[in-house]
């Protein structure tokens, strides 16, 4: 085993470690198909070889060529650490700056294989969620982290470390980007072989700006939307005996099954890989697992008559679950199904996001290397089954969102009857998590708000749930709206109850949905208690890019923004910008995540609280904008909602000038002036 001291000592060539190929024991990505010509695979060979001297080259050119061809992509295999790959604490890593350290903490927490779903492939989450391209980038990033000052800055671009470049204390130390692909080629083929090329990377959302927090980070999100989604469509606080029917279980959709038990229902998820199913059964975070459809079908029957709290993993395809309920529904007259919705990787379905109902797991994995044509046709098929089989369910008193996975917009692009008469671009039958759940939650400037305490001390974070705690419920004696309270209260209940759900896979991480003014107190509170030494070491603050301002995304994130501009990114690009000159430790900036390549750009920072005054400073200044950007643009775009949160906060700061729109008068100033 490798010490941190050799890790951030720059590519191993003397000797060159043993190539030990790939991983037993372990999950791997799937085989990816590039498609490229000779020529290409001269120069994705070409390019990975250039990390290394010609010495070594001649040895590793048939190495990588090999991966090329077997994978589809060189990792670099030989050169994965034979390190414990985990969060250290932050004063083991040998580096000049505690910014440095703290990055370094949480892209080693990314590639936890406890965390990861694919740790040798460096991909993180989401199927294709790359932290980098290969090992010589990971090698070279963890050198120049160690040897960087405060008058630095770490340039990278897609996974690829430029270098280190003169800059100021204030400055980022760390600038990534990831994906920036001229428009008219950021296509998905044109991306497979970008990839391959080593020449741009799909960094997903919190994969590829280091701030992936394990499952937990879309737990809280999960019992957000669940516990909304009960209130809005069954009018219900209370969800017991209430049966909430999902798919995944790998990697940012292995929460499901948490959240569910979480908000007192019963969640039926099914999961193909027997793998991935197990992991989160080992964790504890799935209770049960039904390996017959029978066995499924009798367990949720009889937990929905004893209003039982269950998490019931089923390993099986979801299209067969779906149509099982179709069948049930039609035999006995009962809908044994209240909410549901999908966590398929369908931002990527056709390369081992979404498996195909008519293939067993193994089957299909071979069909998607050997005949990609016919693959896909096997998925749009099934994507068109598991859909009919909703809209079945859909007549009862069922209700259907997409989670923001790019689930209907695949499912339409199948050919299957998704379709919303007389709905805009961003509109189907079923409405995405934001329209009409989640949406309402992000113009009041609420988010997914995380910190990660670096110490890696339980102790740590227990002070700082403590801290979050108290703040919120200063928050709402201070007096808030309802509507507002009610969040508030959600969060409350969330961080009481975290450490019983056993949360924290990898890093100990918390999230919470805040609000600017909560973010901001949270922020102040921690900082003070690291000075005083509550708190015995630096604690990151972050976010997931699903967040108020972070992303835009007209089939998720924007999807409730009506006025043309869903398709615009302004709001994601300028809050990269402000967050690097308002004190951020690192700013990232992304093309794709959740919905997928070429259909969203959105980022993410994060910024290292260290007890100064001058961190206290910068978390004031940059969460505000934070925060405050995406619901000026809401506000902007007719939000009511945002129009009122921003208009209370230009009264609490005189410095907060925002240009506020007028409703039309009459409707008929519109009809007059096109007659003419």
């Amino acid at each position: 085993m490798s010490s941190l001291q050799a890790l951030c000592s720059g590519l191993p060539l003397k000797p060159l470690p043993e190539n030990r190929g790939r991983w037993a024991g372990v999950p791997h990505a799937p085989v990816r198909i590039p498609g490229l010509s000779p020529v290409e695979e001269q120069l994705a060979l070409r390019n990975a070889l250039r990390y290394f001297s010609p010495s070594v080259q001649e040895l590793l050119a048939p190495e990588f060529a090999q991966e090329l061809r077997l994978y589809g992509h060189i990792y670099m295999y030989r050169f994965c650490p034979s390190i414990e790959m985990r969060a250290y604490p932050i004063e083991q890593y040998p580096c000049r700056t505690k910014a440095a350290a703290a990055i370094m903490h949480m892209i080693m927490n990314n590639l936890d294989p406890a965390v990861a779903q694919f740790p040798q492939e460096l991909v993180t989450y989401g199927g294709n969620g790359q932290v980098f391209s290969n090992w010589a980038q990971f090698w070279l990033t963890m050198s120049y982290l160690s040897r960087m000052t405060e008058e630095q800055t770490l340039v990278m671009y897609s996974g690829h470390p430029l270098g280190l470049f003169p800059s100021s204390p204030g400055a980022p130390r760390l600038v990534i980007t990831n994906g920036m692909v001229i428009p008219n080629y950021s296509s998905r083929t044109e991306y497979e072989k970008l990839f391959a090329l080593g020449v741009t990377m799909y960094g997903q959302m919190t994969a590829g700006s280091y701030c992936y927090i394990g499952p937990q980070g879309i737990v809280h999100g999960t019992v957000l939307t669940v516990l909304n989604a009960a209130r809005r469509y069954l009018g219900v606080e209370d969800l017991a005996g209430k049966v909430f029917v999902t798919s995944g279980l790998g990697g940012m959709s292995g929460a499901q099954a948490k959240a569910a038990v979480i908000v007192g229902c019963i969640g039926v998820i099914a999961e193909v890989d027997k793998a991935a199913l197990e992991k989160r059964h080992k964790q504890g975070w799935l209770m049960e697992v039904a390996d017959s459809l029978d066995h499924c079908i009798e367990r949720l029957r009889e937990a929905r008559r004893k209003k039982e709290v269950l998490s019931l993993g089923y390993h099986g395809n979801v299209v067969d679950l779906w149509e099982r309920l179709v069948h049930e529904l039609e035999a006995t007259g009962e809908c044994l199904v209240d909410l549901g919705s999908d966590q398929t990787s369908c931002h990527h379905p056709f390369n081992g996001g979404y498996y195909p109902v008519q293939l067993g797991f193994t089957e299909a994995q071979r069909l998607m290397a050997s005949n990609p044509a016919a693959f896909k046709d096997l998925v749009q098929e099934s994507l068109r089954r598991q859909v009919s089989a909703i809209n079945r369910l859909a007549k009862e008193n069922f209700f259907f969102w997409d989670y923001g996975n790019a689930f209907l917009l695949e499912a339409q692009r199948a050919g299957a009857d998704v379709e919303k008469k007389g709905a805009g671009k961003t509109e189907f039958r079923y409405p995405s998590y934001v329209q009409h759940i989640m949406g309402d939650i992000f113009s009041q400037g609420f988010g997914p708000f995380r910190w990660v305490c670096t110490s890696g001390d339980p102790q740590d974070l227990a002070v700082t749930d403590q801290l979050a705690t108290s703040v919120l419920e200063g928050v709402i004696a201070d007096g808030v709206k309802a509507s507002v309270k009610l969040q508030y209260m959600d969060n409350i209940r969330w961080i009481r109850e975290a450490a019983k759900h056993q949360l924290v896979v990898g890093s100990q991480a918390r999230i919470l949905y805040s609000d600017q003014k909560g973010r901001v107190a949270i922020a102040v509170a921690i900082n003070q208690a690291i000075t005083h030494g509550r708190i015995k070491a630096p604690v990151v603050l972050s976010r997931d890019h699903h967040d108020v301002s972070g992303t835009d995304s007209p089939f998720r994130e924007t999807s409730n923004i009506y006025d043309g501009s869903a398709f615009c990114a302004d709001m994601a690009v300028q809050n990269f910008v402000g967050d690097a000159f308002r004190g951020a430790t690192w700013v990232a900036l992304h093309n794709g995540g959740g919905v997928g390549w070429g259909e969203v750009i959105n980022g993410g920072f994060g910024l290292v609280l260290d007890g100064t005054p001058e961190a206290e400073q910068k978390a004031r200044m940059m969460l505000s904008w934070d925060v405050s950007n995406g619901v000026a643009r809401r506000c902007w775009s007719g939000n009511r909602k945002a129009h009122e949160i921003i208009c209370q906060a230009m009264q609490e700061n005189s410095r907060l000038v925002v240009t506020l729109p007028h409703e039309l008068g009459d409707e008929r100033v519109l009809q007059q002036a096109l007659q003419l």
